[in-house]
């Protein structure tokens, strides 16, 4: 049975991510603001109410019992803030990745399952809104080919603890498995270390779904210009999303003959179809997450969060996509348990 009365959250974490979900959790009339637990204190000012910043998580619960948290802090991070939050019965929603390995994300789906809790993982591209309409237009595309991403731009700093394959990627791996219909089946990448971390800084993945649809993606922290693209290809045409201005446009497959001169023709192609910009409805992607996952906490099963077993499932490939970059062979994950 859904309840009325908006839950209370907490945001574990107030840096890049979190300081974002601490501002919609005190504005959003889907929600309620509990408070929020950072050691560094609330440095980008993102609490209205000082007495609700708290250093700790036990000295959060020591006052406020939320009856959900926002895990935020980094990924190595979040198996430790799991244990804590759901020993104390509050319902999380991770980050994504939704943990630094695959056992450890299936811990946290462990913890939350035994707890009798319900989690989620911040996977927020899904609710770009330029990719939510391409993925309800998908059956105007007829048969799907492939799905490609390109997720390219500078360097954040704030990253340290993960590479560009946990950190961005599995953005992408997410976006592919969920766009293109099917787990992903095989995958062979590359990576390329470039500025000295110990941790990849490019990736290039191509693979097969297990409905036999092919994927790539391009991923980088080096490109000094910042690029969200994701492209679906049909029989109909193509879905292009420019999911940094959320704008979603369609080509469609050539009906009219280009003619003109010669070098026209050879410039566009022997035919060339209609292109169409969508107008969209525009809701900022964190806020339709949390409202998404205060809906679940609310009891409605059926709303449109990542769950922890898809987020784990992401993990799974991602890892699969670094073992494919240091071996030099392609991954088969068609028997692998995620």
């Amino acid at each position: 049975m859904e309840s009325s009365v908006p839950p209370r959250g907490a945001v574990i974490g107030l840096g890049m991510m979190g300081r974002h979900h601490a501002r919609i959790l005190q504005s959003n009339a889907a929600m309620r603001f509990a408070g929020a637990v950072d050691p560094g204190g609330d440095r980008f000012g993102a609490v209205a109410d000082r007495a609700r910043v708290f250093g700790t998580i036990e000295e959060m619960l020591a006052v406020e019992r939320p009856e959900f948290a926002v895990v935020a802090v980094p990924t190595e991070e979040h198996l430790p803030a799991v244990r804590e939050l759901t020993a104390a019965g509050v319902n999380v929603l991770v980050e994504k990745p939704v943990a630094a390995t695959a056992a450890e994300a299936r811990e946290i789906i462990g913890l939350v399952a035994d707890a009798g809790l319900v989690g989620a993982v911040g996977h927020v591209e899904r609710c770009n809104p330029a990719l939510r309409e391409l993925r309800r237009r998908l059956p105007d595309l007829g048969e799907v080919y492939s799905v490609a991403t390109e997720r390219v731009g500078p360097f954040p700093d704030r990253i340290r603890d993960v590479g560009v394959v946990k950190d961005l990627a599995t953005h992408d791996l997410d976006l592919v498995r969920w766009l293109g219909g099917a787990p992903i089946a095989r995958v062979a990448a590359q990576t390329s270390h470039r500025m000295g971390r110990d941790h990849e800084d490019l990736v290039l993945v191509t693979g097969r779904l297990a409905n036999d649809r092919a994927f790539n993606c391009v991923v980088d922290w080096l490109t000094p210009r910042k690029i969200r693209e994701t492209r679906v290809l049909g029989e109909g045409g193509m879905f292009v999303a420019d999911t940094l201005n959320a704008d979603l446009w369609f080509y469609a497959n050539a009906h009219v003959s280009t003619g003109g001169w010669a070098a026209d023709a050879a410039r566009r192609g022997v035919a060339e179809g209609d292109v169409t910009k969508f107008a969209l409805r525009r809701e900022e992607p964190l806020a339709a997450e949390l409202e998404a996952f205060c809906a679940l906490v609310g009891g409605n099963d059926s709303a449109p969060v990542v769950t922890l077993a898809e987020g784990l499932e992401t993990v799974v490939v991602a890892e699969a996509v670094l073992e494919s970059a240091a071996s030099g062979a392609s991954v088969d994950l068609t028997g692998s348990a995620a």
